[in-house]
């Protein structure tokens, strides 16, 4: 292809950065956009190919395609978009800055890469194949290859869908005298060589080789001959890496040949018991010989830096406080004190048996101290993860570290109950909020037994209780819990304290879900102005609440000063998180939202048009917040009589939502009802019809026939039916509407 070609007037191809069997790699630019991307030009479609076999490649190609853009994981390499141009297939994939294992391996002389970076990237790939597996994808053709480092240290997986795309057309190396066409022959498994049905089991072999490869240098049969390879892979058993290389750990080792078993059943079940593996393996420090000498003099531990955005004015009591979220889930969190040092003096005096130094019979050695170390340095990773909002990774992390420290301390350990609570936070940040409520029920009934009921652990466990029941829809619930963990901090910590002015604005919250929208408004307004006195106007904390306000202000009909506070928080979360800070994104589609209830339609459509552009830079085009702004484009375009204009992007959001969300979440519902309004305004009323009634049976079908968006749906289908003449219809299905509604218990949701 020439350097100045433009695929689909949108992606500027400007030098190759690699070749293969398949076809080549450029770097591009997205002109639209104005991004740098990778993108994958596949062999052309020659005329060798029959017209009905090149329909089925080209169908074939968007479905694996469509399932390589699907995945998200920071562990597998994003795909923007994909299409032919000319009859060359392309995808436009996130340009990578790193090298994949292949060139790491050439640019160190086929020497072996160091122990730690081998563990790292074990970890980080099993991760990820933990989550593609899940997801019912097999890559198929994992090899050094197709795993990227970046300069960051992150390990992504490449190419998913590729090689079975490369067997259907035919492009993959054929292994000379074999006609076998599909892998590539140091990595096959033994049930690809034999032609036998692959699955997962299959990708962790190639994973062994990979593995063998950067621990030793060389693949486990490293022959000239192929046959000589696959017969390897077959029927001969590989030499333990360790002869080649002494200083490997031995769990390494043992993970290296239990992936590299011959049968199936032999190898890990799953590639998330081979991350246990691995994490647990490297929890366990390996041995040392005893120097005998003088002991040091201890050094006194440096102070942990404070929280980004904590202003030097604090009272030092603000230093290392083990909060919970703030009620919006969008501010910034503080992270804990660091609990590397084991046992806490706490601790240890409850272990005691009162009056006799002696252990209690429940108490338990404390761990090595690297051990201990190990395992905070991992419960520090999960909170990193976390606070770049991947709590999905996060999760996994905590529930390992809290399953060892466990086993290490004991369950009811504080550091074991610290990883137990992450692991319900990132439950409830990926929206498994009942399970999330099972878990902070039984560290809360843990830390109040250990630590006793007014600790600030057990209060953060029941604020995150009353969080989590607030998302189940139960408002009281939520208010009641709210209610008494404030008396608690108020008590004990003083009303001035941050973690009870975070309480206080939770219990405003749930007051406006109860209704109570003055009583709300009044504590919002007082919470602003203590945090603005006591952690500064412009502290995260501080917006959080003054966004609240504003959202209270909206819900009482006061738009013109709701817009204002929105603006007003917009700038200043700019000035103190960043422009493209997400909680500054948040706070603009607020003002757009406003905009929109003030009739000021060509004003919310520029600022919306921005956002979008913003969100899609930012967090890319399928992020369900840039799709968030596009649905707010396509209202607002409706508003403006622009109905042509709003069905399509009501159109292609509901699409997009539904390959990203599922067809039936609420958010693909409501865009999906979008363009049933849109259609019904261009008087298609029959096409408008069949949308309302998906929309209606999706939310039977998930929410029940007597909840309110449920019946709201049937309203507008009866609707519908009277515009197409259907009066009767219309009747009868208000009829039942109606008697549905008066089934619904009082006080219901």
């Amino acid at each position: 292809m020439s350097e100045t070609r433009l695929i689909q007037g949108r992606y500027r191809l400007l030098d190759p950065i690699g070749r293969g069997g398949m076809g080549e790699v450029w770097r591009a630019r997205d002109e639209s956009l104005g991004r740098q991307v990778a993108v994958k030009c596949l062999k052309p479609l020659g005329p060798h190919h029959d017209p009905s076999f090149t329909r089925v490649l080209r169908e074939r190609f968007r479905r694996e395609a469509r399932v390589a853009a699907a995945l998200q994981h920071r562990g597998v390499t994003v795909v923007h978009d994909f299409g032919e141009s000319d009859g060359v297939l392309y995808l436009v994939m996130e340009l990578l800055d790193g090298r994949d294992l292949s060139r790491l391996l050439d640019d160190n002389e086929h020497r072996p890469l160091a122990v730690p970076d081998i563990v790292e990237i074990a970890e980080q790939v099993a991760a990820a194949l933990a989550y593609t597996h899940r997801q019912g994808i097999v890559h198929r053709d994992l090899k050094p290859a197709n795993i990227m480092r970046l300069a960051d240290g992150t390990v992504k997986i490449c190419d998913f869908g590729i090689a079975r795309l490369g067997h259907d057309i035919g492009f993959t190396a054929r292994l000379t005298g074999t006609g076998i066409a599909m892998g590539t022959p140091h990595y096959m498994s033994p049930e690809q060589i034999g032609g036998t049905e692959v699955d997962q089991r299959s990708d962790l072999y190639s994973l062994g080789c990979v593995l063998y490869e950067i621990a030793t240098g060389a693949p486990p049969f490293d022959l000239d001959d192929t046959w000589a390879v696959l017969v390897g892979h077959r029927d001969t058993p590989p030499e333990p890496p360790r002869r080649h290389r002494a200083e490997l750990p031995e769990y390494l080792e043992r993970v290296i040949l239990d992936l590299l078993a011959k049968h199936p059943e032999q190898r890990p079940s799953d590639a998330h018991e081979l991350y246990r593996r691995i994490v647990a393996g490297r929890t366990v420090p390996s041995y040392a010989p005893t120097v005998v000498a003088p002991r040091p003099s201890p050094r006194p531990r440096p102070r942990p830096p404070e929280p980004a955005g904590r202003e030097a004015r604090l009272p030092s009591w603000t230093r290392g406080m083990t909060t919970g979220p703030k009620a919006t889930g969008t501010a910034l969190r503080t992270t804990p004190p660091d609990p590397a040092a084991g046992l806490t003096g706490e601790w240890t005096t409850r272990a005691l048996t009162a009056g006799t130094g002696e252990p209690a019979p429940d108490a338990r050695p404390g761990p090595p101290p690297a051990t201990a170390r190990a395992l905070a340095d991992r419960h520090h990773a999960g909170l990193r993860l976390g606070r770049l909002g991947r709590w999905t990774e996060a999760g996994e992390v905590h529930r390992a570290v809290a399953g060892e420290r466990a086993r290490l301390l004991g369950p009811d350990h504080p550091d074991t109950l610290a990883s137990r609570y992450e692991a319900a936070f990132a439950l409830s940040r990926t929206g498994h909020a009942a399970d999330a409520l099972r878990a902070y029920k039984q560290v809360t009934a843990a830390r109040i037994r250990v630590l006793g009921a007014d600790h600030p652990d057990t209060l953060a466990a029941r604020q995150e209780m009353a969080y989590v029941l607030g998302r189940l829809g139960r408002h009281l619930d939520a208010h009641q819990v709210y209610a008494a963990v404030l008396a608690a901090r108020e008590r004990t910590m003083g009303p001035d304290h941050p973690d009870t002015l975070r309480c206080r604005h939770n219990l405003a919250f749930s007051l406006s879900r109860l209704g109570r929208l003055d009583d709300s408004y009044r504590m919002a307004c007082q919470v602003a102005a203590d945090r603005a006195r006591v952690l500064g106007p412009r502290h995260p904390d501080t917006l959080v609440t003054r966004y609240e306000v504003a959202y209270l202000l909206g819900q009482s009909g006061r738009w013109a000063e709701a817009l204002q506070t929105y603006r007003e928080v917009a700038a200043d979360r700019a000035r103190a998180l960043g422009a493209d800070h997400p909680d500054t994104l948040a706070a603009r589609h607020e003002a757009g939202i406003s905009l929109g209830r003030l009739g000021r339609g060509a004003e919310a459509l520029r600022l919306y048009r921005g956002l979008v552009a913003d969100r899609t830079r930012v967090q890319g085009p399928d992020h369900p917040e840039t799709l968030r702004a596009r649905h707010g484009l396509g209202v607002n375009l409706g508003r403006l009589g622009r109905w042509e204009e709003a069905l399509a992007e009501s159109r292609d959001v509901c699409a997009i939502r539904a390959r990203v969300l599922g067809p039936d979440h609420p958010d693909t519902l409501v865009s999906r009802r979008e363009v049933a309004v849109s259609l019904g305004w261009l008087g298609r009323w029959a096409d408008a019809l069949t949308e309302y009634r998906q929309v209606a049976a999706a939310r039977e079908r998930v929410l029940g026939a007597g909840h309110p968006d449920t019946l709201a749906s049937r309203d507008d289908e009866a609707h519908c039916l009277q515009q197409l003449g259907r009066g009767a219809e219309a009747a009868e299905l208000h009829r039942r509407t109606a008697a549905l509604r008066g089934r619904r218990p009082a006080g219901g949701p």
